[in-house]
């Protein structure tokens, strides 16, 4: 061994461009492989090939982190003084709601991730290596750069590797590029900064081989190899907190520091000016605490955003973290990989370009049904009078490699390349079986040549087809095959009717054939380089899914853009782009531009683009930061592993559940069973639902608290009897209000909701209306409390019964007011609300639950409560019915208001 050929190896960053020999140089090696001491060594510095394993939280310290909330702590100080003061029984319940909340918080909190495992599985296992000189079979992990790897079809290439004796090698890299065609490689080196889809002399790691084999050298292992870049990143993109959790975390911020002023200044007041028993003071407190903690609050969201994950399930949209429900209405973009989200994934023939003009091909995927028209008069063809038209499909049939067949489950499949099959599904649309055809010598199809040919005989008629590349056959060609006969061939028609598919966004396979000798059977490239007949060219296409257009024209209703970022061809993503009705589709921005670009600029790109071609997982990942640094909520769609960083760090992520790779799942917020776009606006549909529910939860849940709080304050600042003892504040809190909340979830959408725009995440789900609301419902509750206690205490009833109709009557409160929040700005009580089973359903499990704390002896001890006449629960529905009158007044009053102030503002924007 040279001194040279112990030289570690260099690591340039486009091995793309090099040759074949610049890049065994650079590897130190050779065709015969590397020697065991070379080998030592690079492991010693390269390491295994096999990505990092990812750094895990306990479940332990998972659970612990949901405690880790300021309104929790509120509750755990109350638990603590109530402790020190021996009222065991007010601890242990404080302490379990506690606990039960972050039990929910748990069970809601996403699975631990496993995308970065999904990525290690996606490697091969096994590699076929030439070392010393001799062929051996080792395991992947034990590469190095510079090994000689073998690679043959079905194989998972095992690392980036250059390639070199190349022979019709084919390999499909969709998850990596997002192109739903298998990719022709070849050893040529290759000029420019080519964008990975571009880069046809190398192979990457994780991705297959189709067709054809080749040999390798081993430019990169482990976290060096394109695969290795994406775990990178996904390693570095940081979970983002949704706008739900956001918003609530700032609600639970703005209570804890009202209740801390308050209490910390009703304790000055009531031990220093009002000189009160220590005892009965810290009950007090410890009442206004627990009283303004809505501890039932994240019960119920947690209910409502289940049943929006049930809801989508039946949709086919699958929910993996339950916030995700609600961000989906909040979003405002929705970035989407084009193949197999957009489109069908099955390339189909659209357009047959002949001597005599085009025939349009219906029909968007294998299933073998489909009208075949003149495009010149729109009428069927007639296959008795279109002789070159079949001609041209039993071509492209019979020199084809692939097969059409039905499943078990009623799905036509394609076995072989995509562009063979369009062809076998146009032939069997056209109804030309090839049962009559027996077949003889074949030259197979090599990207050195772009061309297969096959010789057979076909009716007893001996004959040479061949497809393949346009300007290739064009070359190989003199004439055409004319409506009657052959006739002199015209280059500058076939050109421009190629130049009218590309514009379409087709991509093209031409079809020749010529007259064989009677007999002959083998078949070589000198036999068909004269005296062929061009037959047609054939436009193909993965046509997009006509439910996706629908759905976009849903989202740009919905004031939601859709934008297409795939790694697909330019020209391929415009044209399907304008099919689908996305609005600027004038110009695609290439990954290429991306790359020479600063963040600033890119930000603009991605405001004012909405088609972006050729790109690579950085690029998207880099779109997707740019759109949420200006504002935006950002929805990624995605069902390869390069979309796999795009997806984590959106604030939406949605993989496809058939065609996409459990990697993508993982990394995903939601998950597509049928892979269907328009299951995206039911979800955002959906999500809208959601949140207005969650807004209505809210406003019905707080004016309790509020009014809970202000009963025990003025009982306090009176020195008089405490108007509820913690139990009673809990019972109400915990049980009456999760309970009646449960009718609101199931509160059907509210018209108009995909009409408006997306809401604003930055903004608090209270505005100030909201906490007007809150306010005056709040204090209209603690009035009547106050008033019905002042009654009693004037009657002489003993301090239970007090409290105990204080509680009931605060109940039947709730009860009327939930009807108020079913809608907030008309009038609620309409015949939808019988269609709401929920509403009646709770009403009885209310009646129930009040009767088991009044009138069972052991509820009775545990809550302080006693038994009540029937009158007093005629007189709390009175209560309750005045109320409910009294908000439906102020809700009409605003509603007048609003619609006033809202007349100047369309009289001077007519269009909004």
């Amino acid at each position: 061994m040279t001194q040279a050929n112990t030289q570690a190896p260099q690591v340039p960053q486009t091995w793309h461009q090099l040759s074949v020999d610049e890049t065994m140089a650079a590897q130190v090696t050779s065709p015969s492989g590397l020697s065991q001491d070379q080998i030592r060594r690079r492991q010693e510095t390269f390491g295994l090939n096999a990505l990092p394993p990812a750094a895990r939280r306990s479940a332990w310290l998972r659970f612990l982190g949901h405690f880790n909330d300021v309104l929790i702590y509120i509750l755990l100080g109350a638990a603590l003084v109530t402790a020190l003061m021996g009222h065991w029984l007010d601890t242990g319940v404080i302490l379990a709601v506690a606990v039960i909340n972050a039990v929910i918080g748990y069970v809601q909190e996403s699975r631990a991730e496993r995308s970065l495992d999904g990525i290690r599985n996606m490697l091969s296992n096994h590699a076929r290596v030439v070392r010393d000189g001799q062929k051996e079979e080792i395991d992947a992990r034990d590469l190095v750069p510079g090994d000689i790897v073998i690679l043959r079809p079905g194989d998972k290439i095992p690392a980036d590797v250059r390639l070199f004796d190349t022979h019709n090698f084919r390999v499909e890299e969709s998850m990596l590029t997002g192109e739903s065609t298998v990719v022709e490689k070849h050893e040529a080196p290759l000029p420019g900064d080519a964008p990975l889809g571009d880069r046809l002399n190398l192979g990457f790691s994780g991705t297959h081989v189709s067709a054809g084999n080749a040999r390798g050298i081993v430019v990169a292992t482990g976290s060096d190899t394109e695969i290795g870049h994406i775990n990178r990143m996904m390693s570095d993109v940081q979970a983002l907190q949704t706008p739900l959790l956001r918003q609530m975390q700032l609600l639970g911020k703005r209570i804890f520091q009202v209740v801390l002023v308050m209490v910390a200044a009703l304790f000055l007041l009531g031990r220093y000016v009002l000189d009160m028993p220590l005892p009965d003071l810290l009950m007090s407190l410890i009442s206004i605490a627990v009283a303004s903690v809505p501890e039932g609050l994240p019960a119920i969201i947690s209910i409502i955003l289940s049943l929006g994950v049930q809801r989508m399930s039946r949709n086919r949209a699958i929910i993996r973290k339950l916030p995700t429900v609600e961000t989906l209405g909040a979003m405002t973009v929705i970035c989407s990989d084009k193949t197999g989200t957009l489109t069908m994934n099955e390339m189909t023939a659209k357009n047959v370009l002949l001597a005599q003009g085009v025939y349009r091909v219906a029909g968007d995927n294998y299933r073998p049904e489909g009208e075949i028209t003149r495009e010149s008069d729109g009428l069927p063809v007639d296959w008795r009078h279109e002789d070159a038209l079949t001609r041209f499909v039993r071509a492209a049939a019979i020199c084809n490699d692939s097969q059409l067949h039905e499943d078990a489950d009623g799905q036509w499949r394609i076995v072989g390349g995509p562009t063979e099959g369009a062809m076998m599904v146009l032939a069997a649309k056209a109804g030309q079986g090839l049962d009559s055809v027996e077949k003889h010598g074949k030259v197979p199809f090599d990207s050195s040549y772009k061309y297969m040919a096959r010789r057979c005989d076909d009716h007893g008629e001996n004959l040479i087809y061949v497809t393949g590349a346009p300007d290739v056959l064009f070359g190989l060609c003199a004439q055409e095959q004319g409506e009657h006969g052959p006739q002199p061939l015209r280059l500058a028609y076939w050109e421009s009717g190629l130049e009218a598919f590309a514009h379409q966004g087709l991509r093209t396979l031409a079809a020749a054939c010529k007259p064989g000798q009677p007999g002959a059977t083998a078949l070589d490239h000198a036999d068909f380089q004269d005296g062929l007949i061009l037959l047609g060219v054939a436009g193909i296409m993965d046509p997009p899914r006509p439910e996706a257009i629908e759905a976009i024209a849903q989202c740009n209703q919905a004031g939601i853009r859709v934008k297409m970022i795939t790694g697909d061809h330019p020209e391929t993503a415009l044209a399907i782009g304008a099919m689908l009705g996305m609005t600027h589709v004038r110009e695609a921005i290439t990954g290429a531009q991306l790359q020479q670009i600063g963040d600033d600029e890119l930000a603009a790109l991605a405001r004012d683009h909405d088609i972006f071609a050729r790109t690579s997982p950085e690029h998207k990942l880099r779109l997707v930061r740019a759109l949420q640094g200006l504002g935006e909520v950002v929805g990624m769609t995605g069902d390869g592993v390069n979309d796999a960083p795009a997806l984590k760090q959106a604030d939406v992520g949605v993989a496809m559940g058939i065609k996409g790779t459990e990697v993508t799942k993982e990394a995903a917020d939601m998950v597509l069973a049928d892979d269907n776009f328009a299951s995206i606006a039911y979800a955002v549909r959906e999500g809208r639902r959601v949140y207005d529910n969650l807004k209505k939860t809210i406003l019905f849940i707080l004016p309790t608290n509020l009014a809970q709080g202000l009963l025990v304050i003025a009982a306090l600042l009176a020195g008089a009897l405490a108007p509820l003892t913690p139990l009673q504040i809990l019972w109400m809190n915990m049980a009456t209000s999760i309970t009646l909340a449960f009718g609101l979830a199931f509160e059907p959408a509210e018209p108009g909701m995909m009409q408006r725009p997306p809401r604003d995440p930055k903004k608090s789900i209270l505005d100030g209306f909201a906490i007007w609301r809150i306010a005056f419902v709040g204090i209209l509750f603690t009035a009547s409390a106050f008033i019905i206690e002042k009654s009693l205490l004037a009657a002489g009833r003993e301090p239970d019964f007090i409290r105990t109709v204080i509680l009931q009557t605060l109940v039947t409160a709730q009860w009327a007011y939930l009807f108020n929040c079913r809608l907030q700005d008309r009038f609620p009580l309409t015949p939808s609300m019988f269609r709401n089973k929920a509403l009646w359903l709770v009403t009885i499990l209310l009646g129930l639950l009040q009767c088991a704390l009044i009138y069972l002896p052991w509820m009775n001890r545990v809550f302080g409560t006693v038994p009540l006449p029937p009158e007093y629960w005629t007189l709390t529905l009175v209560a309750a019915g005045v109320l409910f009158c009294i908000v439906e007044i102020e809700k009409l009053i605003l509603r007048t208001w609003r619609a006033r102030r809202a007349r100047p503002a369309l009289a001077q924007h007519p269009a909004a």
